[in-house]
């Protein structure tokens, strides 16, 4: 479905197709924290990880069969694995605050990610610590505290899950970029689903529920959209530049809130849509200073 709706973009410039493929991205991935929400009543959060990575190793598995073995060699594996925990990591956190959090809120405070992002590629890729990525870390900053609001509200543990979600994820996304120098996309893909299925098994017997016909159903359908979600994200991020691509990302609270109030009555307040607009801002100037640097360093 994705190759057909590629071709039928074919003649789309670079810079649309490629936010038509982020906005169905930031859809899906709305979509499937509503699913999260959802299932969450019946299975057990850390169970649901599981299935989610289960389900997507096996929508994948005739992609890695029809294109043979040579994309599981590789001589990073270790990488690959911690990719993978980390991920697992992000996906547990994030999947036990969705199950209480209003989804708006939650998907707000996920966008403090490339924040965290630019964080570690200073510790851990050695990048060079500039005075806009200082300001942005600490707008962003700002941000999360807008929709926090210590001091005036009580922070939960849920959004410190989520926060803490968005620095594994971080991490992961380093893990990625440094993979991707050797690594084919497929590759990288693959192994998250080979290495994380097991590792997700883990925890999740300590809180096993045996899921029905119905909603084992609906976590096929978890799995396929996160497949789905992360294919369409790879695409939109292959035709076109990241920062050509990055703003529409933020569609995501949008399909949240809506997906929020139809499904689950949630209604997101103003400090929510604020806060989420000042990280917004933060990442994007980040984004955009990287790319006017990269272009004067070509």
């Amino acid at each position: 479905m994705i190759s057909r709706l590629s071709r039928a973009c074919g003649k789309i410039p670079a810079s649309v197709r490629g936010a038509i493929w982020m906005i169905l991205a930031a859809g899906l991935f709305a979509s499937l924290t509503a699913l999260v929400r959802h299932v969450s009543a019946s299975v057990p959060p850390v169970e649901i990880v599981f299935f989610r990575s289960a389900f997507s190793l096996l929508f994948m598995l005739p992609w890695a069969l029809s294109t043979g073995v040579a994309n599981l060699r590789t001589r990073r594996l270790g990488l690959h694995g911690l990719r993978a925990l980390t991920a697992l990591g992000s996906f547990i956190c994030w999947y036990l605050a969705f199950a209480v959090m209003p989804i708006a809120e939650a998907t707000a405070l996920t966008f403090t990610a490339p924040l965290f992002a630019t964080i570690g590629a200073v510790f851990f890729l050695g990048e060079v610590v500039e005075p806009r990525r200082v300001s942005a870390i600490i707008i962003g900053f700002v941000g999360a505290m807008v929709i926090l609001r210590p001091g005036i509200e009580v922070i939960t543990l849920p959004a410190l899950l989520v926060l803490a979600g968005a620095a594994f994820y971080a991490i992961s996304v380093l893990a990625i970029k440094s993979l991707s120098r050797t690594e084919s996309a497929g590759t990288i893909v693959i192994y998250l689903g080979i290495l994380m299925t097991p590792m997700s098994l883990i925890p999740a017997l300590f809180f096993w529920t045996l899921p029905s016909l119905e909603t084992l159903a609906w976590l096929a359908g978890i799995g396929l959209v996160a497949t789905f979600s992360q294919l369409t994200l790879s695409r939109a991020l292959r035709v076109a530049d990241a920062t050509a691509v990055l703003p529409f990302e933020y569609s995501k609270l949008i399909f949240a809130a809506i997906l929020g109030y139809a499904v689950f009555g949630e209604q997101p307040d103003l400090w929510t849509w604020t806060g989420a607009t000042i990280i917004f801002l933060a990442t994007l100037y980040t984004a955009r200073r990287e790319a006017l640097s990269g272009t004067r360093q070509s």
